[in-house]
């Protein structure tokens, strides 16, 4: 029996089959216009599945439209809900239901690939969130900013000077600084957010005694990571991962 993982954003949609305790190839797509229809086209049309997994952030009209479409493949969708322990993480916010289930659930994956390691797992989608991780699993806080596309898009909505001269393309980006308004504004922000980054690495050395790794997943992660001077790497499927986890480790989320 199969069981399909979906890591649901605010604007894409991942999925994979979990059988046999490995995941197969992962598929993504933006969710956007999507009906209960789509759903059962695009990611349920899997023989012998025995139940769906979910990390959602996209809310309730995303989330009962997948159950619908999971209800007609006659199916179960569980949606992971964020508990105070599990899967080897201690998540700690003072209120864990806070955390957004996707960073528990990226959190929950890069323990359990990086076994005894600190940790600084960051998703770069629409908002950056890092999220320090002890290397007992310990979850010690985050840190949330806007992501490097919603930075650049702040900037040209609240100006007009800016917004004027970026018209035209980045050209010129080959490095921090740009040579066209638009790529220095690109660029600009795609820095930033590594400079975060290596900032949150070397507070949490401090409160650590050690350095963490630093761990990247989502849309942005591929422009980010080159600008990062720390020690760190890339999972793109780092939340199908950490659902993996959690579907072979723990009871799942209730269901809608």
């Amino acid at each position: 029996m199969a069981v399909l993982l979906v890591d649901v954003g605010n604007t894409r949609i991942k999925w994979a089959q979990l059988a046999a305790g490995r995941i197969g190839r992962s598929r993504a797509a933006v969710h956007a216009a999507w009906g209960p229809r789509d759903y059962a086209r695009r990611l349920l049309e899997i023989r012998n599945l025995e139940r769906v997994l979910v990390a959602s952030v996209a809310g309730p009209k995303v989330r009962r439209a997948l159950a619908g479409a999971a209800r007609g493949a006659g199916v179960r969708a569980a949606f992971v809900t964020v508990p105070r322990r599990a899967a080897g993480v201690t998540v700690g916010y003072v209120e864990p239901w806070r955390l957004g289930v996707d960073r528990f659930v990226a959190a929950v994956g890069a323990h359990a690939m990086f076994t005894g390691v600190a940790l600084c797992v960051v998703g770069v989608g629409t908002a950056m969130t890092i999220d320090l991780v002890d290397a007992g699993g310990r979850h010690r806080g985050g840190v949330i900013v806007p992501a490097p596309d919603l930075m650049v898009e702040t900037l040209l909505q609240n100006t007009h000077g800016i917004r004027r001269r970026a018209q035209g393309g980045a050209r010129g980006a080959a490095t921090m600084f740009g040579r066209s308004t638009r790529a220095a504004v690109v660029q600009g922000a795609r820095y930033a957010a590594a400079a975060l980054i290596d900032r949150a690495v070397r507070e949490a050395s401090a409160l650590l005694g050690r350095e963490p790794l630093a761990v990247l997943f989502g849309g942005e992660a591929p422009a980010v990571r080159p600008l990062v001077l720390s020690a760190c790497v890339g999972v793109p499927d780092l939340v199908l991962r950490g659902l993996a986890v959690i579907a072979t480790r723990s009871k799942p989320g209730r269901g809608p």
